[in-house]
């Protein structure tokens, strides 16, 4: 019985040496949640946001500390990378449907519209949206795609019918999920 235990356990550690990075695989284990932290260009946090996988969805939570009062458009943007000044690199907004922008729009909405961000005067918002119909991860509505995901918070507040932004602005602040 110690032999095959011996065994079993020498074979189990042998195949552990060389194993690849836990982005390399697919986790055992499905993701259930991510976080971003919300930067603006010269780095300082402005914002925190989370996603969450939830039973028809996954629920976006975003809050903002430190912004100065005001409506502020707020997306899910394709592409899980936050280069400044710009942050460009984070893609056009996700939009695996191929909808048009805004919840005001017939041929609308991007997986990746989310509602304006309202900061008052201590500079303080928050939000939580359900996107209905998507997933954190697999199948064709998956946010967390090879290239990640990112949040966007814009300059502006969102139209909501404005195709492909809502005339929300440029990009102010951008984190990475993950």
């Amino acid at each position: 019985m110690r032999l095959i235990f011996a065994a079993v356990l020498g074979a189990a550690a042998a195949s552990l040496v060389g194993c690849a990075t836990a982005r390399d695989v697919e986790p055992a284990v499905p993701i259930t949640g991510v976080e971003a932290e919300i930067r603006d260009p010269g780095g300082r946090l402005v914002a925190r946001s989370t996603a969450t996988q939830i039973e028809g969805g996954v629920q976006v939570r975003v809050e903002a500390a430190g912004l100065v009062a005001g409506s502020y458009a707020a997306h899910v943007h394709a592409v899980g990378r936050c280069d400044p000044p710009a942050f460009e690199s984070a893609g056009p907004h996700w939009n695996p449907t191929d909808r048009q922008h805004g919840s005001q729009n017939p041929q609308g909405q991007h997986l990746g519209d989310l509602p304006n961000l309202l900061v008052g005067t201590d500079g303080a918002g928050s939000f939580t949206y359900i996107v209905p119909g998507a997933s954190l991860t697999g199948g064709s509505r998956a946010m967390l795609d090879a290239d990640g995901a990112a949040l966007v918070i814009h300059t502006g507040a969102d139209d909501y019918r404005t195709d492909s932004s809502g005339n929300s602005g440029a990009r102010l602040a951008c984190g990475e999920f993950g």
